[in-house]
């Protein structure tokens, strides 16, 4: 945009100021620093602070045609403006010319708020004859000329955080500073405790100190010869041993929960190479491939819908591409229904060997055991990420592209107890608070059906395969009908059916059911199974020919499906209907092909020690990457150009970072809550 000065731009966009002014939506002072900086920009040698104010304006740049819309001008630029009476605003303007919508940066004096800045703009805006500092894109690139605006949003220059922010990260600061000063305290009480014992000390240094926390003695009481005492002395030694024990009792719990916090104990096992003998060692490798699967697609889906400056261009060449099969498109999102299977395949292995623990008895107790250490594994970490974001978010200074994060703020605000209650994926996505934990939510209502169908198999083997049957032709069914009755794509959309998409099917339990109850079904199985599946080499080649054709299949026919259809649509709904089950039983195949010993190479690369440590912290990674991403994307102050090795270099730098964050948050904040247990519980080391 060229810089059109003189008479002329002044006068006319002093009277689109004047006019707004007289129309009684603008205070005297703002439109005297705004007159102010006018003036100056039609002087021969503008003030440099008019200069600056300016320049930091969004200008309109080249390949408009693919996708370069959006004007951000110059965040630090404008902050860094010192008026004669006023310091510089960084306000954004949402504008839409259809089909296009972007915003343009402006910079105002900060002494006028959003509406005084949204009503200057629009009379400046739309005053005929005259070149307006927000020009509209020529019709030459964009089919209509004429600028809509429906929202200004003024960046403040300091953050200032309200009660719900200060409480937040009042909680995130003490869930940190418990295992860390619990850590401190087990150091200098281990330190104290080797001193106590240390050779060269009298034992009558030990009878001194009397079972110190409930680790030196056993009764807690010094030796007595009972040949020597009296009746008198014998109570008095048996009521002191008696207090003794009470107070070990204590010391012994109070060291528990100590050490259940502290570092020392929590960090044990997590960098671990070996696995334990019960765990499948195949599933680390699926798990943890379908999380960087999951993180690629994050990388990506959270920079193109705001940040590319190349977005059209990244359409044509990634989103209908399947060379790009790891990027944004419809498998990814194969990867949720991969640890859907996993969950459920857990969940019966882990209450299978529950009841086998408890003399064979699947009773109410055991149950509701079951299931609170399933919250109890789950909640700390992922109250922890909420309340992170809504404080960390509040206080950090905003960036020109910082709209997720607003969003997770006032959702997070508003509808923190959905979380809490794990019932988020039940409302809308618009109303989600840190929307990737609607999983959780989905797994903890599916794990609490696995008890039903364990009950079901131990009563009747039948019975279990028909319910099965029915839930899983439900499901189907149900997906399939929304699909062709809402006229959804089969993944994601980007267009006016998203709120359809996820309001009605993506994270809904009537239409995800399918992947984790044929986990469930597999656990089960694989649990309880005398006899190899597999016994001929044939049919182990049979079943990886049929599994590895059918994932073909299901990831080329995303691209093939992937527009959203006008109408009614059979393929679609069929391929609603049956891909996510589809695709779980080709993963399941592949943990069970690898279990019986016919896995081959998958099952070395699948079993590879690597794959344990970052299993150990894998939860922690899921939850806290997408943060990462927000708080990088949104700190942008210009848009990111896709290129294949910017974004490569992206995925690996995101990907580091989660795993060094995703270890600290699991030795800080997930693993003492699954080690810290009642006062009443023998604590074991």
């Amino acid at each position: 945009m060229v810089l059109v000065r003189g008479p002329l731009l002044y006068r006319l966009t002093l009277w689109a100021v004047v006019t707004a002014a007289y129309s009684g939506n603008v205070t005297e002072r703002c439109m005297q620093d705004t007159k102010a900086f006018l003036w100056e920009l039609h002087q021969d040698s503008p003030s440099p602070y008019a200069a600056l104010m300016y320049d930091a304006f969004g200008k309109i740049g080249s390949d408009v045609k693919g996708g370069n819309t959006n004007r951000p001008g110059s965040l630090q630029e404008c902050l860094s403006v010192q008026g004669p009476s006023f310091s510089g605003q960084y306000c954004q303007v949402f504008l839409k010319q259809d089909p296009v919508q972007y915003f343009v940066g402006i910079c105002v004096p900060d002494s006028c708020d959003e509406d005084e800045v949204q009503t200057m703009v629009v009379y400046e805006m739309f005053q005929k004859g005259h070149t307006s500092l927000i020009p509209p894109f020529p019709s030459i690139l964009v089919a209509q000329s004429t600028q809509g605006i429906f929202m200004t949003h003024c960046l403040s220059n300091t953050a200032t955080p309200d009660l719900s922010a200060v409480t937040c990260l009042f909680v995130c600061c003490a869930m940190v500073a418990v295992p860390l000063a619990a850590t401190v305290l087990i150091a200098i009480i281990k330190w104290q405790l080797k001193r106590e014992v240390s050779p060269g000390v009298e034992s009558s240094s030990l009878s001194t100190n009397p079972n110190m926390y409930g680790t030196l003695m056993h009764n807690g009481s010094p030796s007595v010869d009972i040949n020597q005492c009296t009746l008198q002395q014998l109570n008095q030694v048996s009521e002191t041993d008696d207090n003794h024990r009470e107070d070990s009792e204590e010391n012994s719990w109070v060291y528990s929960c100590l050490q259940a916090f502290s570092i020392q104990r929590s960090s044990q096992g997590v960098l671990s190479w070996t696995g334990t003998r019960a765990s499948y060692s195949s599933l680390n490798g699926v798990r943890i491939l379908s999380l960087l699967w999951i993180i690629c697609g994050h990388t990506i889906q959270l920079s193109a819908w705001n940040n590319l400056d190349n977005d059209k261009r990244w359409k044509e060449t990634v989103d209908r591409n399947p060379l790009y099969v790891f990027a944004f498109s419809g498998p990814v999102y194969l990867a949720v229904d991969t640890f859907l299977l996993l969950g459920g395949l857990l969940s019966a292995k882990s209450l299978l060997g529950s009841i086998q623990k408890s003399d064979d008895k699947l009773s109410i107790c055991l149950v509701v055991s079951y299931l609170f250490k399933r919250f109890k594994r789950v909640q700390p970490l992922h109250l922890f990420i909420i309340c992170l974001a809504i404080g960390f978010f509040s206080v950090v200074h905003r960036g020109t592209f910082w709209f997720i994060a607003e969003d997770e703020i006032l959702n997070c605000k508003k509808y923190w107890w959905s979380n809490l209650l794990l019932v988020n994926n039940l409302l809308t996505i618009t109303d989600i608070c840190a929307p990737w934990t609607w999983y959780l939510s989905l797994d903890f209502q599916f794990y609490a059906t696995t008890p039903l169908l364990v009950y079901l198999y131990r009563l009747n083997k039948g019975l279990l395969v028909a319910i099965a049957a029915v839930l899983l032709v439900l499901s189907s069914v149900t997906s399939a009908v929304l699909t062709a009755f809402l006229h959804l794509p089969v993944h994601q959309p980007t267009t006016l059916a998203y709120k359809s998409y996820f309001q009605y099917y993506y994270n809904k339990p009537y239409t995800r059911y399918g992947p984790y109850l044929i986990g469930i079904l597999s656990g089960i199985f694989m649990t309880t199974k005398k006899n190899n599946l597999i016994r001929l080499q044939w049919q182990a080649a049979l079943g990886w020919f049929t599994s590895l054709s059918v994932m073909a299949v299901l990831v080329g026919l995303a691209y093939v499906l992937r527009e959203v259809p006008a109408q009614a649509s059979a393929p679609h709904a069929l391929y609603q209907g049956l891909h996510r089950p589809l695709w779980a039983l080709t993963v399941a195949w592949i943990v069970l092909a690898c279990e019986e010993g016919y896995g081959g190479f998958v099952d070395r690369l699948l079993s590879l020690s690597l794959w344990v440590p970052l299993s150990n912290i894998s939860f922690a990674c899921y939850l806290i990457h997408p943060i990462l991403i927000i708080i990088y994307n949104g700190k942008q102050e210009t848009p990111i150009h896709y290129t294949d090795i910017n974004f490569f270099y992206l995925f690996i730098g995101h990907t580091a970072l989660t795993l060094v964050v995703g270890y600290v948050l699991t030795v800080l904040v997930e693993k003492p809550y699954l080690f810290l247990k009642g006062k009443n519980t023998k604590y074991q080391n």
